[in-house]
């Protein structure tokens, strides 16, 4: 008994670090989707955010056995964060192409709140996803189920997902404060929201009902490794790029 207590602590660990990571994802999105709006509406904008990823997050928990089976979750998310991603990029290539810039027209108050509860759902089945494979690898804990998990399985899930909400209420937060501070880390915001649109393609393509390639690969080494120094990569090199834009300006 001991030795399992053991090992579901030590995946619980695991499990807080990666939903860390898929919380980062996350707030980014949240960040420069609300940006436009002002301060006090940011601030509502991110509560409504961060209800909804805790209800999609919980949702998709209890319903992880039926919602596994439907990859067209995982393709419209991965269609809308790419469609966000290229749409605010040529966006802003056009300002700064135009000699006279006109103000773009921006999203109100609650189309900025749907666009995030949008997001939050593709997010959810991600995060569960990840929590799912982690958590299936141990041993059975007591003779009970909730949606299909074996309920030992599911609280180690379950105490991942809130630590992975609170650490998006804090991270998107101080993501919006960084782009007002330096504006041109938008561009490098968007391109992560497009490599996580990216990911949530090989998903669906490696999905069980799709299998256009290894259902195994999401998972290898070789992919998670691309697809977290791609990452770091794009977030160094916006953060290098825009102190330097700083500096010229100062």
């Amino acid at each position: 008994m001991e030795a399992i207590l053991l090992e579901y602590a030590w995946v619980l660990v695991v499990l807080i670090v990666l939903e860390g990571l898929l919380a980062a994802d996350n707030a980014v999105v949240m960040a420069v989707m609300v940006k436009h709006l002002p301060k006090v509406q940011q601030k509502k904008a991110l509560f409504y955010g961060l209800l909804g990823a805790f209800v999609f997050r919980f949702g998709a928990l209890f319903m992880i056995t039926f919602l596994v089976n439907i990859w067209q979750i995982q393709a419209l998310g991965a269609a809308y964060l790419l469609f966000i991603s290229i749409k605010s990029l040529m966006d802003k290539g056009k300002d700064h192409s135009d000699e006279i810039k006109k103000p773009r027209k921006q999203s109100g108050f609650w189309m900025t709140v749907l666009k995030v509860e949008l997001a939050d759902i593709a997010f959810a089945l991600d995060s569960m996803l990840a929590a799912v494979a982690l958590a299936v690898t141990l041993p059975e804990l007591g003779d009970f189920h909730i949606g299909g998990i074996n309920g030992g399985q599911f609280i180690v899930m379950l105490l991942g997902g809130i630590v992975g909400l609170i650490l998006i209420r804090f991270a998107a937060r101080q993501f919006v404060v960084l782009l007002e501070k330096y504006p041109s880390l938008e561009t490098a915001a968007f391109l992560i929201v497009g490599w996580v649109g990216i990911k949530l393609v090989v998903l669906t393509l490696a999905h069980q009902k799709v299998q256009l390639i290894d259902t195994a690969f999401p998972h290898s080494a070789v992919w998670k490794t691309t697809f977290w120094v791609v990452l770091a990569a794009i977030a160094i090199g916006g953060y290098i790029t825009a102190m330097a834009k700083s500096r010229k300006k100062a």
